[in-house]
């Protein structure tokens, strides 16, 4: 579902998400056609949804692409989509109603409550676990597919 914006004068989609690394990472590791990150990304490109990012997200994305040994040339070609069609976010409040065991993933929390995201997508169960204490949903790729499907229906 695409929504008005009055203040901006445009279209924007619902769904305002930010992808944690671990999804990055299966999207770009992954060799089969149907995986549900593969759809996610192809999804997002055919602007279902829109992605949030800060500039501590695509260091942290950066990083770990690096560590998983993805190819540079693909790295800045992420990169470079996230850049020219996700959505920027100016971290202003760093105050988290609870901070998570892994430090890397404050950066993802933070983006998303500064850009009033409604999901963050994850594999990570240290994340899932304290997504009760969030206003907005944090769930794996295959559930928000799900979502973002029935919305289309």
């Amino acid at each position: 579902m695409i929504i008005y914006d009055v203040k901006d004068n445009k279209f924007k989609n619902m769904f305002k998400v930010v992808p944690d690394t671990n999804i990055v990472i299966a999207s770009e590791k992954s060799q089969s056609e149907t995986s549900p990150n593969k759809e996610f990304f192809e999804r997002w490109k055919n602007n279902e949804f829109d992605i949030l990012y800060s500039d501590d997200t695509l260091l942290e994305y950066i990083e770990k692409l690096r560590h998983f040994d993805v190819p540079e040339e693909t790295i800045k070609k992420f990169i470079y989509s996230i850049i020219e069609l996700g959505i920027f976010i100016k971290i202003a409040y760093f105050h988290l109603p609870v901070f998570p065991s892994d430090t890397d993933d404050i950066a993802f929390l933070l983006c998303a409550d500064n850009g009033n995201a409604t999901h963050i997508i994850t594999y990570d169960p240290h994340l899932k676990d304290i997504g009760p204490l969030y206003q907005y949903k944090i769930c794996e790729t295959l559930e928000f597919l799900l979502e973002l499907r029935k919305q289309k229906e």
